[in-house]
């Protein structure tokens, strides 16, 4: 299937355009979100979502339950297809091919080679039982990426160093503890080489003795420069790392600005009285 940007593909979905004057791929953005929308059913969970996110940038979603933060990650992945709208990762269409001026969608096999660019931690880790941690990281670059086993073996080696589980590449999952688990996720998620990295409340499953190990892993990551977009509750975490800090609240972004602009100096309502409950 192929359209023109703005042109719908069925009455329900299309790639909006972007606003007078945006540059569409813009290669100072590794993450572009233009006029998404998302339903499941009659329930709207994104409602014409606007979000660019920098090349280098930590980016940091806070909201209440159900605000629709864990499907904008899902659909910046394209783990969720959106209904309308137009997500870019290093400036190429997620979901679609571009041919001037019209959109041609990928195949499910091309879907999974463009998510390489997209590393992803998820709640519960996510990590192959089967599999022994080195098996778990190498897997992706394998499979999604046909690169060289020694090549790979020793990427892998080396990031399950940097997150401080190279005693563990030999071990598997149900043998390490929630907050190892998380670190491996993390290698995983960096042995793609994505442009971004997404988090989706990654401590949240964690016993709070563990939260501070898996804490320090993504604030390594921040200090190297990487893109980082982090759901979290964690508030002083955010505050520390966070280049920009969005809040989200029934499908919409309400604010969007700087941690000291969106903690200490919030312009909504809806964004008091959740730092209110939080804080």
């Amino acid at each position: 299937m192929s359209l023109r940007l703005g042109e719908p593909a069925h009455p329900s979905t299309s790639p909006a355009p972007a606003a007078p004057g945006t540059v569409i791929g813009d290669p100072a953005f590794a993450v572009e979100v233009l006029g998404v929308h998302k339903s499941f059913g009659a329930l709207h969970v994104l409602d014409g979502v606007d979000l660019r996110v920098r090349r280098g940038e930590v980016t940091v979603i806070l909201g209440p339950s159900g605000s629709g933060k864990s499907t904008l990650l899902r659909a910046i992945n394209h783990l969720e297809k959106v209904d309308k709208g137009l997500i870019l990762v290093d400036s190429e269409p997620i979901g679609y091919r571009r041919k001037g001026t019209r959109l041609h969608e990928l195949s499910e096999r091309e879907i999974l080679h463009q998510r390489a660019k997209v590393g992803f931690v998820f709640q519960n880790f996510n990590l192959f039982p089967h599999l022994t941690v080195l098996e778990n990281v190498i897997e992706a670059p394998r499979s999604a990426q046909r690169r060289r086993r020694d090549d790979v073996v020793a990427q892998a080696r080396s990031l399950l160093a940097a997150v401080g589980v190279a005693d563990k590449a030999d071990a598997y999952p149900r043998q390490l503890s929630g907050g190892q688990q998380q670190r491996v996720a993390i290698a995983r998620a960096l042995a793609l080489n994505p442009a971004v990295i997404l988090f989706d409340e990654p401590t949240s499953a964690l016993d709070p003795e563990l939260v501070g190990e898996v804490l320090e892993a993504i604030r390594a990551l921040a200090g190297q420069g990487r893109t980082l977009i982090i759901v979290t509750h964690e508030i002083g975490f955010a505050r520390e790392v966070a280049d920009s800090v969005v809040f989200m609240d029934a499908g919409v972004i309400v604010e969007h600005g700087t941690p000291s602009q969106v903690l200490d100096h919030p312009r909504h309502e809806r964004t008091r009285a959740f730092l209110s409950k939080v804080l």
